[in-house]
C-alpha cells in the first residue's frame, strides 16, 4: 500500500495571510516527496477561506518546479465546472509541466452553494451527469481530433494541445459512493478514491465491497486501483491525550462543512462560522471521542495497526488528509511522525 498527502490551504481567521498559506502547503508537499509518498492531492473549491483552491493547476504546476519524484494529482475537479476542450488541455499541460506527473480525480460536486455561483444553480445531485459526458471526452481529446455531441456540450472537431506525456492516457481516478458510481469508474478503466468521512473501517470494507462489485461486473477491463481518503493526525506515545486537539479540530471542520453543504447562510468575505454544536447533540458521530476513533488518528502504532488491516483488505492508496484545522507547525510534527515510524512499516 502506497501513502498520498491530500492538502489544501485553509484558512480560519483572517490573522494568516495567503501568501503565508501557500508556503505552508508547499512545506507539506516537499516534506511528503522527501518521505516517500506517491502523490500529492490538491482539489478544486471556490470563494470559501476554509478550503482554498479556486484551481488545483497553479498550485500543482508550482509544486512540479520544486520537486522531481512524487505525482501531482488535481483530486478531484468539478466535472460540471469544466468544459472538455479546457479539461483535456489543462491536465496535458500540467502532464508536460511535470514530465509525465500527473493524475487527475473527477467528481460530480457536492456543494449547492458553487453551483448557484458557477453552474447558473444547477442542482448539485444532477452533477453526475456531467462527470459521465466529461471522462470519456477528455480522452478522446487526448488521442487526437474528435467532435463531441452531448447531452450536456457540443462542439466540432477538436484536440488536447498540448498532448499528455503519458500515453495512452494519464491516470484517471473517480471520487465514488454508491455502487453506480464505483461501476461507471471501473467500466472506464479509472481508479476510484472513496473517503468514510466520519464513519468506521466498516465503511472502508462496505465502499471497497461496492468497489470489488464493480470490478466483477467488468472483467473485461484490468482492475484499477482503489484509494482511501481519511482525516489522519499522529501524535507522539508519550501524550496520552495527543489524540484531543486533532479530534477537536476535525469536529469543527466537518461542522464548517455542514454549514457550508446546508447552503442557509450567505458567507462574509469568504468565512462562514461552522454549524453549531448544539445542532449536533443527536449525532454521536461528530462527538471527538468518536472521530478519535473513526478519522485516522493516534499514536504511530495505533495508525499502523488500522493501516495493516486496510492493505490486508486490499486497498492501494492511503491518502493522508492533512486539512484538519490543526495549526500549521502541529500538521508538520504528525506529518514527520507519519514518515518517520509509519511509512516504513510498508516499505
Amino acid at each position: 500500500m502506497r501513502f498520498s498527502l491530500f492538502v489544501h490551504m485553509e484558512r480560519w481567521d483572517e490573522e494568516v495571510s495567503h501568501r503565508q498559506l501557500f508556503e505552508n502547503l508547499s512545506e507539506l508537499a516537499l516534506m511528503a516527496e522527501a518521505g516517500g509518498f506517491s502523490t500529492v492531492w490538491i482539489g478544486e473549491h471556490h470563494a470559501m477561506e476554509y478550503t482554498i483552491s479556486p484551481s488545483p493547476m497553479p498550485l500543482l504546476a508550482h509544486l512540479a518546479a520544486k520537486t522531481s519524484t512524487i505525482r501531482l494529482g488535481a483530486g478531484t475537479i468539478i466535472a460540471p465546472f469544466w468544459h472538455p476542450v479546457r479539461a483535456a488541455g489543462e491536465c496535458a499541460l500540467l502532464d508536460v509541466i511535470s514530465n509525465g506527473r500527473m493524475e487527475v480525480g473527477l467528481a460530480r460536486g457536492a456543494y449547492q452553494f458553487e453551483f448557484d455561483r458557477l453552474a447558473e444553480g444547477l442542482s448539485a445531485r444532477d452533477g453526475g451527469k456531467h462527470l459521465r459526458e466529461l471522462v470519456p471526452a477528455v480522452r478522446a481529446l487526448w488521442q487526437g481530433d474528435y467532435a463531441h455531441d452531448g447531452e450536456i456540450w457540443k462542439f466540432p472537431t477538436s484536440t488536447s494541445v498540448p498532448k499528455p506525456v503519458q500515453q495512452p492516457t494519464p491516470p484517471m481516478w473517480i471520487a465514488a459512493r454508491d455502487p453506480d458510481s464505483h461501476d461507471f469508474a471501473v467500466a472506464q478503466g479509472c481508479n476510484v478514491m472513496v473517503t468514510p468521512l466520519m464513519k468506521g473501517d466498516e465503511e472502508v470494507a462496505a465502499l471497497k465491497g461496492k468497489f470489488d462489485t464493480a470490478v466483477a461486473n467488468h472483467p473485461e477491463v484490468t482492475r484499477p486501483d482503489l484509494m482511501v481518503l481519511r482525516h489522519t493526525h499522529v501524535h507522539s506515545p508519550d501524550e496520552p491525550e495527543g489524540w484531543r486537539p486533532a479530534a477537536e479540530a476535525i469536529n469543527r471542520f466537518y461542522r464548517t462543512f455542514d454549514a457550508w453543504f446546508g447552503n442557509r447562510t450567505t458567507p462574509e468575505n469568504g468565512f462562514l462560522e461552522p454549524s453549531p454544536e448544539s445542532k449536533f447533540a443527536d449525532r454521536p458521530e461528530f462527538a471527538p471521542e468518536a472521530l478519535h476513533k473513526t478519522a485516522m488518528i493516534g499514536t504511530p502504532a495505533e495508525v499502523v495497526e488500522r493501516l495493516r488491516a486496510y492493505e490486508e483488505m486490499g486497498i492501494d492508496e492511503y491518502s493522508f488528509w492533512i486539512d484538519t484545522g490543526l495549526p500549521h507547525e502541529e500538521k508538520v510534527k504528525s506529518l514527520e511522525l507519519f514518515i518517520k515510524e509509519v511509512v516504513p512499516a510498508f516499505q
